[in-house]
């Protein structure tokens, strides 16, 4: 049984969750303990909870520990099977996080593979829905995943109750990738969306986010709508298209902030990632750590910024897989993540 300590580096849900992953595609038994201990409330809640439960259910796992404000979790997959999954956080927990658990352990079963994951899809401190839709699942096409995903409905804190759903059919990562250029900036895209507010606000994200990237030389797209949600919120993403890469960088509404600010912290990043050279931004390289991990030769990524996640995640993978993995860059700096797994 491997042994992982859930306090180690990043110490958060992503040690977990990355932990059940990799568990399962390679059908070892892990036990994993001081789960979220540095956290200020330790162990394992409803949108970690739920992540156990999706990872046992495609595998038919052994599982002990897997309750409420748990620190010690053993859990020991079976074999992954294709079929219908529905996964009820019951809270605003991340259900993005929850999909992102299992979609390539169903990637690598014998037939396609339906999930659905009801919770939150644009909740601070996690990838919303669009990231996942615009920038992760391309990326992962690219590789030879075949997946797809949609939302039927928004979720925002704090009744969460939004819905995303995914088809997955057979096909693992099958070749190595190399992002350390982005190349030119081709077009941006700005998604500006409400949900049970009004829909000024969507045009007042939007104008301000258009205002400040003129400068940028590119063509500029706007994307504004309506999404439907138990409760409210706003969001607005700016999607940068690159010759050889493509970057996404969101932020969120909340009582008492300015749309205008909505807009100014996503551009903010936006335009920092622009000005690091870098070809994927800094959540692209913590996500295709797994995935790239799979695949024999090498693959190589320069991304914005070395974070914390991103070192805990090649830690992890680490205990499970026969890949080196080397990190150039000081944390909080620009980076090159270099993967190399022998054929």
């Amino acid at each position: 049984m491997i042994e992982i300590d859930g306090s180690r580096g990043e110490g958060g849900g992503q040690v977990l969750r990355s932990a059940l992953t990799l568990a399962v595609l390679t059908g070892r038994a892990v036990r994993i303990g001081n789960i979220r201990a540095g956290r200020k409330k330790p162990g394992l809640m409803a949108q970690h909870l739920q992540a156990v439960r999706a990872a046992a259910a495609v595998s038919g796992a052994r599982v002990e520990g897997d309750r409420q404000g748990s620190q010690v979790l053993d859990f020991e997959p079976g074999p992954v099977k294709p079929g219908e999954y529905r996964f009820d956080i019951g809270t605003a927990g991340a259900a993005t996080l929850v999909l992102q658990t299992v979609i390539l352990p169903l990637a690598a079963a014998g037939g396609e593979s339906h999930a659905a994951v009801t919770g939150g899809t644009h909740v601070p401190w996690s990838p919303s829905y669009h990231y996942l839709e615009r920038v992760w699942i391309p990326c992962l096409q690219r590789l030879g995943v075949k997946a797809e995903i949609r939302m039927s409905r928004a979720g925002f804190y704090p009744r969460g109750g939004g819905m995303v759903s995914a088809v997955i059919r057979p096909g693992l990562p099958a070749q190595p990738l190399r992002l350390v250029d982005s190349g030119r900036l081709l077009r941006i895209k700005i998604l500006s969306t409400v949900a049970n507010l009004d829909e000024s606000i969507a045009g007042r994200q939007s104008r301000q986010a258009r205002m400040r990237l003129e400068g940028c030389g590119a063509p500029t797209e706007v994307e504004q709508f309506r999404m439907s949600a138990a409760s409210p919120g706003s969001m607005l993403m700016i999607q940068g298209d690159f010759e050889a890469s493509r970057c996404g960088y969101a932020a969120l509404g909340e009582r008492g902030k300015p749309a205008e600010r909505v807009a100014d912290e996503a551009v903010d990043a936006f335009l920092r990632f622009s000005a690091s050279g870098a070809a994927v931004d800094e959540y692209l390289a913590d996500q295709m750590l797994i995935p790239l991990a799979l695949v024999p030769g090498t693959s190589e990524l320069r991304t914005a910024r070395v974070t914390r996640h991103l070192l805990t995640n090649a830690w992890v993978i680490g205990k499970f897989l026969p890949v080196k993995i080397e990190i150039e860059g000081e944390e909080g700096k620009v980076g090159l993540v270099r993967l190399r797994r022998k054929q």
